[in-house]
């Protein structure tokens, strides 16, 4: 079976909205597509395909989104979610969470599908939605502020996420893609593709190469800040490495003693209930990170996990010149989808207008 990418992406930060004539098509566009996915391959690989960052940003540009904007994200997000209300009993296919407040809401939409549909493994998802945030804004530290969460679930339990990060200093929105089923372990090498542009400043705890640095700051953990104030206290007279995304200020425990008290007496098991646990963020991780590196010498990765970026290239060679072979395959994919799909034929002739125009340009 083919291999499908996984992973991140990034685009620049566009202000400005969609037109709601814009919207209206998308949402009924995007709603028509997912519905023949679901029905002739089923809605697991539906999930498959959101959560490759190739196929989602070349599902945006068939809607008719601007290629490289970080709106493609919300957008098309937020009109899939649109176009399957109602549907999700009939597809067994359920969206939930989006863009800031609503984003926050994403715990609630699944609490509520899980009690209407009798759903037992809602708590489950729930944890995992939490968790995957936690992932990308607090165990990678890349310098994106997450804004955006979507959780899409199906009626057996499997799962995908389609989230994005801000930075504000070099004006790029990050998204990050997950793949449920194919997540062995929440806290090493959780992404399977990273796509993107690399940042200099990045503390990856989620990599191979900081295994060893996981399971001391789990063993530091439960020893407490005093332990660990003693442990640093020394080090302010050090210059730290300039690789490092540690400064100054995370020589003070003050601002995470709560919580390393309280980590102290739960004394989580591996890197993953650490993560988990409530109050856990970027600062209380740095500063177990620092520990482990100055008390224990197992320092964590701070490479960043990407490797490319964008979906096809612009005609125009930027960000690269056009991957033809790759954007065939997903025009090849779309017109089975439309020529084995139950719309209309006023509907399939549009459709496969778009299709033409793509493979022509």
């Amino acid at each position: 079976m083919k291999a499908y990418r996984r992973g991140i992406a990034d685009s620049p930060l566009h202000g400005g909205h969609c037109p709601p004539w814009l919207f209206k098509r998308m949402k009924e566009l995007g709603g028509l597509i997912t519905e023949a996915i679901v029905e002739f391959f089923g809605p697991e690989e539906f999930l498959r395909r959101i959560s490759d960052p190739f196929f989602f940003q070349s599902l945006g540009c068939l809607l008719g989104f601007d290629w490289h904007s970080s709106g493609l994200t919300t957008t098309l997000c937020g009109a899939l979610k649109e176009g399957l209300r109602g549907k999700e009993n009939y597809l067994g296919l359920f969206v939930c969470g989006g863009k800031g407040k609503v984003s926050r809401q994403t715990p609630l939409e699944i609490a509520h599908y899980g009690e209407h549909y009798a759903l037992d493994f809602a708590p489950r998802l729930i944890y995992c939605s939490k968790l995957v945030a936690k992932v990308d804004n607090a165990a990678l530290q890349d310098g994106y502020q997450l804004y955006h969460h979507v959780f899409l679930f199906t009626r057996s339990g499997k799962w995908a996420v389609v989230q994005q990060g801000m930075n504000q200093i070099n004006r790029l929105a990050r998204r990050y893609h997950w793949f449920g089923p194919q997540v062995a372990d929440f806290g090493c090498e959780p992404h399977q593709g990273i796509c993107g542009i690399k940042e200099k400043k990045v503390l990856n705890l989620i990599a191979q190469a900081s295994t060893t640095c996981r399971q001391n700051i789990v063993k530091l953990a439960g020893e407490g800040p005093e332990v660990i104030g003693n442990e640093l206290l020394p080090t302010k007279i050090l210059s730290l490495p300039h690789r490092h995304y540690l400064e100054e200020g995370d020589f003070n425990l003050k601002r995470v003693e709560k919580t390393l008290y309280q980590l102290a007496e739960f004394r989580p098991t591996d890197f993953e209930s650490l993560l988990a646990f409530p109050g856990v963020g970027p600062k209380t991780v740095r500063a177990l990170a620092l520990a482990a590196e100055v008390v224990l010498g197992t320092p964590p990765s701070f490479s960043d996990p990407v490797s490319f970026s964008f979906a096809h290239g612009g005609k125009d060679g930027i960000p690269f010149p056009v991957n033809r072979e790759n954007y065939d395959e997903t025009i090849e994919f779309f017109r089975q989808v439309v020529n084995r799909s139950r719309v209309q034929i006023s509907q399939k002739k549009e459709m496969y207008k778009q299709l033409t125009f793509l493979a022509g340009c």
